[in-house]
């Protein structure tokens, strides 16, 4: 494998490339300080992501609750 996408690295991240393409991906970034620059950068941003907790704002929650009947106040959190 001589070009590594940032689609091989994400299926490398997440241990879904054969064990071929693990080895080449290993070696490269061994190897290559510009390609491992790069997986760092993607790396950093996949565990970012699974840090981001979302919510929905408590006025949709409000509105929705309204919409059913239910007209009780929604805590702030």
């Amino acid at each position: 494998m001589d070009i590594f996408t940032p689609e091989n690295m994400i299926r490398f991240l997440y241990k879904e490339t054969s064990a071929e393409e693990t080895a080449a991906i290993q070696f490269a970034l061994e190897t290559d300080w510009t390609l491992r620059e790069k997986f760092e950068i993607l790396k950093n941003a996949i565990e970012g992501l699974n840090t981001i907790h979302l919510s929905p704002r408590p006025s949709a929650i409000q509105s929705l609750l309204r919409y059913a009947g239910i007209g009780k106040e929604v805590e702030h959190h």
